[in-house]
């Protein structure tokens, strides 16, 4: 793609055009969510892995399944429990006999998909969990020795229940780093759920429409990494990942409250998050607003509290906060 800021505005524009009828699309099956809506298209547009966090019956899976049919992409759907196997998400080989000779044949799992939901992640073993590790670094699985591209693109939206915890696992921190974000799923407000009671108990709904492709959701993705980012919004982010380090961090509620804080992946993270929460706004470039607005859904999986944190009554969110405050 070319770099010329002629180029990036005219494709921003016809992107902002999509953009609108995307969002219709969803909304349309989805009430009352608009900023879920727009930090799951904004971790799609950075080509990331987002997690849904929030309790049931907010709609995490409707939109996983929405975004599959919105965006044209090829999706699969886990259900993780205690008993899946590695093999049951990457695939296995099986041993084959043709014409007197045997030889083994790789069957794909459900992973080979554009887009794979992983509902409830945290109940499946941290054995199981891992085979997702390297699918959503490297977008390949390796079976028996042998490497397998994944389709591209390849995103992977995980749920979880924050409220009922008996017989789950907690995800490890090198899975936890894979997402982009994590996206914390609340109530909705009044009118959109009146909204929504109107429209789901009556005659059934409209089924969602493709309003982009998969092909479309790739050059975007492109675009976003053509977007300029300007000195001081490097600055900003490199300033709030590395305050958000005990070891480096200024502020002395940090050195003595942050167990740990998060690596390098957070500051790419807000960099390409940044850039495209910008071209989803129809702007150009990202400012110092867009790396606040996501700071709390990038940093607060990557970072933890020390039991004096939590003894003193500090809580993350209001860290991160604190941090973001003093970015200006």
């Amino acid at each position: 793609m070319n770099d010329d800021p002629n180029t990036i505005l005219a494709a921003t524009e016809a992107l902002g055009a999509r953009v609108v009828q995307v969002r219709a699309a969803i909304g349309r099956v989805i009430f009352g969510q608009d900023e879920v809506i727009d930090q799951t298209l904004i971790t799609l547009l950075s080509g990331g892995h987002v997690l849904l966090v929030g309790v049931p019956g907010l709609g995490k899976s409707r939109l996983v399944e929405t975004l599959g049919v919105v965006l044209g992409m090829a999706t699969k759907r886990i259900q993780f429990t205690p008993d899946l196997m590695p093999a049951d998400i990457v695939g296995s080989e099986v041993l084959d006999e043709t014409e007197g000779r045997r030889a083994f044949r790789f069957v794909p799992g459900p992973v080979f998909c554009q887009l794979l939901m992983a509902d409830e992640i945290n109940r499946a073993s941290p054995r199981t969990q891992s085979a997702l590790l390297q699918a959503m670094q490297e977008q390949r699985v390796a079976i028996g020795g042998v490497e397998h591209p994944l389709p591209r693109p390849f995103h992977v939206l995980a749920t979880q229940n924050p409220i009922e915890q008996e017989g789950t696992y907690p995800l490890p921190e090198a899975q936890l780093d894979r997402f982009l974000l994590q996206v914390d799923v609340s109530y909705p407000d009044l009118a959109a759920e009146r909204a929504m009671l109107l429209a789901t108990t009556g005659t059934p709904e409209e089924p969602p429409v493709e309003a982009m492709t998969a092909a479309d959701l790739a050059m975007a993705q492109a675009l976003v990494r053509r977007l300029p980012v300007g000195e001081k919004v490097v600055d900003a982010i490199l300033s709030l990942v590395r305050g958000c380090r005990p070891e480096s961090a200024e502020d002395d509620i940090v050195r003595r409250h942050v167990a740990w804080g998060p690596g390098p992946r957070a500051a790419q993270a807000l960099m390409l998050a940044s850039r495209a929460r910008a071209l989803l706004g129809g702007r150009l470039a990202p400012s110092i607003d867009d790396v606040a607005a996501l700071a709390r859904p990038v940093l607060r999986h990557r970072m933890a509290l020390s039991f004096s944190a939590r003894a003193d009554g500090i809580l993350l969110p209001d860290l991160i906060d604190r941090l973001v405050g003093k970015m200006g």
